[in-house]
């Protein structure tokens, strides 16, 4: 492996981008970061740009077939006054997430970062005239909360972005048909967003989905250029499909790994890299001032550690207002997060999907030898777990550590409860031989 990663890296030194290999190779680094992503287990996804000024979600412009020229001047009066990425990040760290990805560049294509590529950007493009992300950057390496970035591939704004894709086709962009400028433009962002920013944790790309199944991304190229800034920042996408080459998590969109219900996984099996569901708090990723249907607390929380219990993070999103500022409601539900996790964190930090797999009544998550049985929805007083010839040592409720009565035989252990759990999640916590 370190031979193969040595030339990996002298390759990329002599030619700058390479070109797609066969074999890609992790470095120690990424590897250790693939472990530590999975440990964190709960981030806070950011949808914010200048559409959270028309207050109807990030995909307003191509909903209402906006022109593109027109949809630009909203940048215009884009001025967030109350944006404070300290309270941001304190409003994260309230939650007890331990991560925070943010959109760069949406499909609009309006960049939230001060870039050289276009001027269609937070610093050049509006009278606000401040890097957010250069703050917000700032502020989580010093809360020790780390950073990813979300980066569109697709625009519907640019020209060269040609030929177009299923979606933006109404906004009367000029077709020019220029990729190679367009990947340029990519590539040059994306070096911006790794070198002016600190180390990142992850770029996470969404949009693949745009083109046909056959459209050559030059994936390949845009992933080895980014190991080659920092190979120790994953790469997601959010393209639906199974793992690609080159990539290092993946991300599960509305959905627990292995499900569809919402109909973005399709047939995406799942694959051996660190895994994720990216989730909305209501039904909307940008702000949207109409849509008050957020999930309760409950909910959340049952969000959280049934994505724990099926050995994924839960990476919860937040659309803010267009003055900066998250919203009341969103603050509140994610303090109540924050406020479970400090009873209940060790349960779901640094755990893995346990190997007693998703059931009706919950889920479980495992540490060396802990296995932390979350118990969601039992009807009885009693639970029979399937233990793979595994022992139990001892069994105790992980809130106030009594014991918990058990028998075992050949293939697991009953669990004798001295009532019916009718807590929002009932752990007990099983040590084994």
């Amino acid at each position: 492996m370190r031979r193969s990663l040595l030339l990996l890296l002298l390759a990329i030194t002599m030619a700058g981008t390479v070109s797609a290999q066969q074999n890609y190779v992790p470095a120690p680094e990424n590897l250790k970061n693939r472990a530590e992503f999975q440990d964190m287990k709960f981030g806070v996804f950011i949808h914010w740009g200048i559409y959270s000024m028309m207050a109807d979600g990030e995909w307003i412009m191509n909903n209402k077939n906006i022109n593109w020229q027109e949809y630009a001047k909203l940048a215009d009066g884009f001025y967030p006054s109350k944006f404070d990425a300290k309270k941001w990040v304190a409003d994260v760290k309230a939650a007890g997430a331990k991560y925070i990805c943010i959109t760069s560049r949406h499909h609009d294509g309006f960049s939230m970062f001060h870039t050289r590529q276009s001027s269609y950007n937070i610093v050049d493009g509006t009278p606000f005239k401040r890097d957010i992300i250069k703050e917000l950057a700032d502020e989580c390496h010093k809360e020790g909360i780390k950073l990813h970035f979300y980066y569109s591939q697709l625009d519907w704004r640019r020209a060269d972005y040609f030929p177009l894709g299923r979606t933006g086709r109404g906004v009367g962009r000029t077709e020019q048909g220029n990729w190679d400028s367009y990947h340029r433009f990519m590539l040059n962002q994306l070096t911006e967003l790794l070198t002016n920013y600190g180390e990142i944790g992850a770029i996470w790309f969404d949009g693949q989905w745009d083109q046909p199944a056959d459209f050559d991304w030059r994936l390949r190229e845009i992933y080895d250029h980014i190991h080659s800034i920092q190979p120790g920042c994953l790469i997601i996408s959010n393209h639906h499909l199974a793992p690609q080459e080159g990539e290092d998590a993946q991300t599960f969109e509305k959905d627990l790994p292995g499900q569809n219900t919402t109909g973005f996984s399709g047939n995406a099996a799942i694959g051996e890299l660190p895994l994720e569901t990216c989730e909305t708090m209501n039904n909307s990723w940008g702000y949207n001032i109409t849509d008050l249907k957020y999930k309760s607390e409950k909910e959340l929380i049952h969000y959280l550690v049934k994505a724990a219990g099926n050995n994924a993070n839960l990476l919860m999103n937040v659309g803010p207002r267009p003055d900066g500022t998250f919203p009341d409601i969103a603050i509140q539900r994610y303090k109540a997060m924050g406020d479970w996790l400090k009873v209940y964190g060790e349960s779901i930090y640094g755990t893995r999907g346990g190997f007693v797999t998703p059931r009706d009544w919950g889920v479980t998550t495992q540490k060396e030898n802990r296995l932390f049985v979350h118990i969601l929805n039992l009807k009885d007083s009693s639970l029979y777990l399937p233990l793979n010839g595994k022992k139990v040592k001892s069994a105790r409720l992980f809130l106030d550590k009594r014991p918990v009565k058990f028998t075992q035989d050949a293939d697991g252990v009953l669990l004798k409860l001295d009532k019916v759990p009718d807590e929002l999640d009932y752990v007990v916590e099983l040590e084994l031989k």
